[in-house]
């Protein structure tokens, strides 16, 4: 039986300097997401937009926004532990930086279910930086170190659930900083950067990560950022790098991802609709997250944009 979707407002906007990710929650609900949910027959349940935590840290020197990002990670980590047990939640974020909550809640979720947690990372970026690496001081490029549990996070909340390396797949990866990719050869993260899409395609090293998945009865958080796919087709978000997943790769990701049945939480993240065009992104993220909940190929409508 389907369970529920409960729908998390996430407006994180302090994870980088440019703004613009604080609308990215309501522009979802405007280009109908809980309205594609409802035509598939999966019940839906809105939780409104959270917000962070306060915290008694000063402002850091070189890291942006620290203090309120830590904030948002305690809060999104509260409200993703209690929503995995309602549900199948959905964070609409907001940056990226909203992952070190959503990924560390449902985290500690599975392991009171005794599951072991798995994440797919759907991104042009590995965010595998910490405090210590990052050169721009943007936070929404070290969530996966975050979370697997890499040092110099000592400000932010302890990880109740720190997830294996190997239990990481990174797929559409092409800008990944020096000190990242140090870091990340360094470790059995499964990564697969566009180079090895192009040729090998993406059904592939998706297909075989899924069974490894399964094998372990793990359960597996997506977080989809916008910038993995190519801005041809999705402009909207502040760090775009050509080359991305074409539409029909993320289809074809997303539908593999609804049969395995695996999938049990999902990020939304890094959608600027300032940065849209007559809200073309936003659209096709929620046709991706309808492909990810079971919408065929041959049931998927035909979309305009008004001039």
């Amino acid at each position: 039986m389907q369970k529920d979707c409960i729908l998390v407002g996430a407006p994180v906007d302090c994870g980088k300097a440019r703004q613009g990710c604080l609308m990215g929650p309501d522009a979802f609900r405007v280009a109908g997401i809980a309205e594609a949910l409802h035509e598939l027959g999966v019940a839906v349940r809105d939780l409104g937009n959270l917000s962070p935590s306060e915290t008694d840290l000063p402002q850091h020197p070189h890291l942006h926004e620290l203090p309120r990002t830590v904030g948002w990670t305690r809060a999104l980590m509260d409200a993703a532990e209690a929503s995995m047990a309602d549900g199948f939640p959905i964070f609409l974020g907001g940056d990226h930086a909203l992952s070190m909550g959503s990924v560390a809640g449902v985290a500690a979720h599975a392991q009171a279910l005794g599951r072991p947690q798995f994440v797919l990372w759907l991104d042009a970026h590995s965010d595998f930086n910490t405090p210590q690496t990052t050169t721009s001081g943007n936070l929404h490029g070290c969530p996966v170190a975050y979370v697997t549990g890499q040092p110099g996070f000592e400000d932010f909340p302890p990880l109740p659930a720190p997830i294996p390396a190997e239990n990481v797949c990174m797929i559409g990866l092409r800008s990944v900083d020096a000190p990242e990719r140090a870091a990340l050869e360094a470790l059995p993260v499964d990564r697969h950067d566009m180079r090895a899409i192009d040729e090998h395609g993406i059904a592939a090293p998706l297909r075989a990560f899924l069974a490894r998945v399964a094998e372990a009865g793990g359960a597996l958080h997506v977080s989809l950022d916008v910038d993995f796919l190519d801005p041809s087709i999705a402009p909207a978000v502040g760090t775009t790098v050509p080359g991305g997943a074409t539409f029909r790769e993320a289809h074809l990701v997303m539908e593999m991802l609804h049969e395995s049945g695996l999938v049990t939480s999902l990020d939304l993240v890094e959608l600027n609709p300032f940065l849209d065009e007559r809200g073309r992104t936003a659209s096709l993220m929620v046709d991706l997250t309808a492909s990810l909940m079971g919408r065929k190929i041959f049931d998927r409508p035909t979309q305009g944009y008004a001039a």
